[in-house]
Formats: C-alpha cells, sequence, structure tokens
C-alpha cells in the first residue's frame, strides 16, 4: 500500500495523501497553482482544492465560479484580493470566502512569496464551466487546472 491510496480496513475508509511536489503546477492565470485533492487525483466529488504560491508582484487574473464558492485560507505573505473591485487586504492566518459569481483577481503585495491554500465546491457540471475569465489569462498556451469530474 502506498500514501496515495490506502485503504483503513478496520475503518473502512480510504485515506489518500496528494503531496503538492507529485502534480503538476498551473500557471494559466499566474502563480503556481497545483490542484492536489480533486475528482482527477483522489476521487472526491464535492469539490477540489490545493496550493497557491505567488512572487512579489504577481498575480492571478480575475475570474469567476458560477457554481462554486471558493475558500481560500493565507499561509505565508501578504495578499490582496479584489471582490467585485472591492480590495480585501489579507495577511498569513487569514480566511476568506469568495462567494459562488463574485469576480476576484489576487496580488501578492508583499516582498516576500506568498502561499494559499484553496478549496473549490460545489463542482461545476462540467470543468469547462468551473472558471469564467474576465481578464486575459497570464499563460494563454496552458492548460486549465484538470481537476476531472462533471459528466
Amino acid at each position: 500500500m502506498t500514501d496515495t491510496d490506502r485503504t483503513d480496513r478496520t475503518a473502512g475508509t480510504r485515506t489518500v495523501k496528494v503531496s503538492a511536489g507529485q502534480v503538476e503546477a498551473n500557471t494559466r492565470r499566474g502563480g503556481d497553482m497545483r490542484v492536489t485533492l480533486s475528482p482527477k487525483t483522489v476521487g472526491c466529488t464535492s469539490g477540489f482544492g490545493g496550493t497557491l504560491t505567488l512572487l512579489p508582484g504577481d498575480h492571478v487574473t480575475e475570474h469567476y465560479h458560477p457554481y462554486s464558492e471558493e475558500f481560500l485560507h493565507v499561509t505565508t505573505g501578504e495578499l490582496e484580493m479584489t471582490l467585485d473591485g472591492r480590495p480585501v487586504r489579507l495577511t498569513a492566518g487569514d480566511s476568506l470566502l469568495v462567494p459562488i459569481g463574485v469576480r476576484h483577481r489576487l496580488v501578492n503585495t508583499g516582498t516576500e512569496t506568498a502561499g494559499c491554500v484553496f478549496h473549490l465546491s460545489p463542482l461545476a457540471p462540467r470543468p469547462e464551466l468551473g472558471h469564467v475569465d474576465t481578464e486575459a489569462v497570464r499563460n494563454p498556451e496552458a492548460a486549465n487546472p484538470r481537476v476531472g469530474g462533471g459528466t
């Protein structure tokens, strides 16, 4: 049995561990995003999440989620999330809810690398419906994050 797919037979539950280093970085909207827990990586059905790293001055382009809430927890650094045009300053230890349909853009406003953990739930009916870009993406040649799921 490996850490990435282990069944605890006594409890009848499945424990799945994924390291951020095991998944491909996604840079389409900016930063280094790694979807660690998703229907594609672990077979979950209620949402997806992972980590995001932003260098000083880097940003994630504005977009919204028509089906999902986004939960963001800042682990390191100083960030500013703009929600429907309103800035919200965030530092390590802060958590933020981005409601369904709210345009948002995240910027590292500090002088050090910033890190976050995120989760989106519920899943969109199909992965390609999960994000709507409202500004040109940073790296259009990069694919959208591959979360899997949907019908």
